[in-house]
């Protein structure tokens, strides 16, 4: 899986890094689909979650689409369904310590 700090990065598009106050957090989540012997589980694009905001809300896309297309692999559907809702039920995996790590060391480089 490609870390999601290199998302931001390559897309050229880090303004909005800059921007986020430093008390909200950014998060992925997942969405898992299958069918018959093929399953995947697909992280979403970076997310800015604002404080005060529930992340789970912000998953709750990606939770009904695995819940929908999740299950109907074997065996892997059913082992990736559950880790994915778990990622977006607990609000998706914290990638704000690796994106505030990776502007910095950017920082530095251009400085």
């Amino acid at each position: 899986m490609k870390n999601p700090a290199e998302w931001i990065d390559s897309s050229g598009n880090d303004v909005w890094i800059e921007a986020a106050a430093p008390e909200g957090r950014f998060v992925f989540f997942e969405t898992c689909i299958s069918f018959l012997v093929f399953s995947m589980r697909i992280p979403s694009e970076v997310r800015y979650i604002p404080p005060g905001r529930r992340a789970w809300i912000e998953g709750l896309p990606f939770t009904v689409l695995t819940l929908l297309l999740g299950w109907w692999g074997l065996p892997w559907g059913l082992m990736y369904t559950p880790l994915a809702l778990a990622t977006n039920l607990s609000g998706g995996c914290d990638v704000t310590d690796e994106i505030l790590a990776r502007r910095a060391s950017a920082n530095r480089a251009v400085t």
